[in-house]
């Protein structure tokens, strides 16, 4: 099957003379010529940057014989002269756009001056150089040669000379500012879309931290709490079995787990690295899960609650970081206070600050107002869901299971506090164990967070 050849493309304007380039070869040759992209003709670089050199000089030699004729004398030789000078324009503008002056004051000639002043713009884009130069080529083109040929009583010849000359010296001049304009425009149009290729890539990896950062959250919230378990069963195993094997076994499952929470430990600090906390990835538990978590900790636990954990209306996002709490303050239980009581507490804002309020008045009537006032600032700034987890000291004769730890867990509970417009406080009790306490506001600032 053949394919019609295109039509051949015409000569560029300003270039009569160019002969059509060539129509392309039909589909069914052996091979296609390099030139021919897409249907379009380009000529090689070479060729444009060879052409746009020579081109204008044998425009100017033409325009010097058309106007002087072919016999030598000083108007056909300053006009050569001109012309010749166009081979360096690009490296001397303004000394070559001097020497073309005399090729249109003596000889008459248009295109030398006339393509130096353009090269003088594109290459040198000065405004004092150039309104100088307009006015030299207005000068050139007005005043007539010989000088004593200029009759001042000509109003109307002089008119038409005077327009023909500005005409002649200023548009150059503006083609010139607008080639180089969009030559400016186009490189930076490169350089945007080289930015915005950058930035592309600097937000893939933004992108790509965050997961990581969320990643490294959810292994140590989720995994690192499982894993915990099967040691801490596994420790309870190893000291209640009365067979042998099965208390080795037992011990091996403990090393096990140790060893993997230690090499979690050193993927979660790699993965953290990268930082960047969202969006969650997956859906996650709610406060409705914390019953069967207290039931699997196989921790000495009391859990009270208002009924916040059943009544529907919390947001999402603070019913998930309530889990995570409950759960991390569990794990660092089982960690560093083995055998302790512990007391988790769920339950609205409102309802503890009243009870705050009443213990108050009770312990102190005479700052029963002062307190009231401190309650009903606290339960406006939170207004939500309050989570606390107390344990009491360790018991001296439980086995602490020994697991490892990274630092990481109140951390990362005081940023999902802080993700959502809550706060968390940690630290020791009086009576020798610890307290951890989260409080929620009723509207979270960001929703689907932490």
């Amino acid at each position: 099957m053949t394919v019609s050849p295109l039509p051949p493309r015409s000569s560029s304007p300003g270039t009569p003379g160019t002969p059509p380039a060539p129509p392309p070869a039909p589909a069914s040759s052996a091979s296609s010529p390099p030139s021919v992209s897409a249907g379009r003709w380009r000529p090689p670089r070479r060729v444009i940057r060879w052409g746009s050199l020579i081109v204008p000089v044998l425009l100017a030699v033409a325009d010097a014989l058309l106007v002087n004729g072919v016999t030598f004398g000083l108007e056909l030789n300053v006009s050569l002269a001109a012309a010749a000078a166009l081979l360096v324009r690009r490296r001397l503008p303004a000394l070559v756009f001097l020497i073309t002056l005399p090729g249109i004051l003596i000889g008459y000639v248009w295109f030398a001056p006339m393509i130096a002043l353009y090269t003088v713009a594109l290459l040198r884009p000065n405004r004092r150089l150039l309104g100088i130069s307009a006015l030299l080529l207005a000068a050139a083109h007005f005043i007539p040669w010989p000088v004593s040929d200029f009759e001042p009583t000509a109003y109307r010849e002089n008119t038409l000379t005077l327009i023909d000359a500005c005409v002649t010296s200023v548009g150059p001049i503006a083609l010139g500012l607008l080639v180089r304009t969009r030559g400016e425009l186009a490189a930076r149009i490169e350089d945007l879309t080289r930015s915005r290729r950058h930035a592309d890539e600097l937000i893939a990896e933004q992108v790509l931290s965050t997961e990581r950062a969320r990643l490294a959250r959810e292994m140590h919230d989720v995994v690192a709490h499982q894993v915990s378990l099967i040691s801490l069963q596994a420790g309870a195993v190893q000291i209640s079995a009365e067979d042998a094997k099965a208390r080795e076994g037992a011990r091996t499952i403990r090393e096990l787990s140790v060893r993997t929470l230690d090499e979690l430990r050193h993927m979660v600090g790699i993965l953290r690295a990268a930082g960047g906390d969202h969006e969650e990835l997956t859906p996650q538990p709610r406060l409705a899960d914390l019953p069967r978590l207290i039931e699997l900790s196989a921790l000495n636990v009391s859990f009270e609650t208002d009924g916040a954990t059943r009544r529907p209306g919390h947001p999402e996002a603070v019913e998930r970081a309530a889990f995570r709490i409950v759960q991390e303050a569990l794990t660092n239980v089982r960690k560093h206070a083995p055998g302790a009581r512990v007391t988790v507490r769920v339950n609205d804002a409102e309802a503890a600050e009243g009870a705050g309020q009443t213990a108050a008045e009770e312990a102190a009537p005479s700052a029963a107002d002062g307190a009231a006032q401190e309650a009903a600032e606290e339960a406006e700034r939170t207004g939500g869901l309050r989570v606390e987890v107390r344990n009491g000291p360790p018991d001296a004769s439980a086995v602490a299971p020994g697991l490892p730890g990274g630092g990481h867990g109140l951390v990362g509970l005081r940023e999902r506090a802080q993700l959502l417009g809550g706060t968390l406080e940690a630290g020791p009790t009086e009576e020798g164990g610890f307290v951890v306490r989260a409080d929620f506001p009723k509207t979270p600032r960001v929703t689907g967070t932490a």
